[in-house]
């Protein structure tokens, strides 16, 4: 039993050091967003519809690129399901609001809108839950998510890993 155990410790430190990539040539420097620079933008969002526009898109170690998005999403327009063909997670960090998230399921009168995005009325069979500030939900990429209810105006940051580098670097 101890040379097996032995062998297992030995097995898994060696696949440890195979799986570690090399350090960059330069190396990489940290981005900032300042939660000053969080409240301005979304303060500066329109009101009269959904925003959901890049606060910071930057290139990171691994040819990946991260995105953080600010989105206003007033309770007069929940917007309807969306399924997004990439294989870019969304993660939600919910800043202020109450609201009803569905995901998962099966969307209902679904439109192809272009080569990478699904739009559709609902969601059926998904899974339900009430989202409120300091949640955060991922939603990864091929995944139908849709606000069913929004009991208040809604503001929230996505961070968007992307492994295909598809959405476009910021200043």
């Amino acid at each position: 039993m101890n040379k097996l155990f032995s062998l297992f410790v030995l097995f898994g430190s060696c696949s440890y050091a195979y799986a570690q990539t090399a350090a960059p040539a330069v190396p990489p420097i940290a981005t900032d967003v300042t939660a000053e620079q969080i409240t301005k933008f979304i303060d500066a969002l329109p009101r009269d519809r959904v925003s959901d526009r890049p606060i910071k898109n930057v290139e990171v170690t691994g040819d990946y690129r991260v995105g953080v998005y600010g989105v206003f999403r007033p309770k007069e327009f929940p917007g309807g399901s969306n399924l997004h063909q990439v294989n870019t997670t969304e993660i939600y960090y919910i800043l202020s609001g109450y609201a009803t998230l569905v995901t998962g399921g099966v969307m209902t009168e679904a439109v192809q809108q272009n080569e990478n995005w699904v739009r559709g009325t609902a969601i059926e069979d998904g899974v339900s839950r009430r989202v409120q500030p300091g949640d955060v939900i991922i939603i990864p990429g091929h995944t139908p998510h849709w606000f069913s209810a929004l009991e208040t105006d809604l503001s929230y940051l996505i961070f968007r890993p992307d492994p295909d580098n598809r959405i476009p670097l910021t200043e």
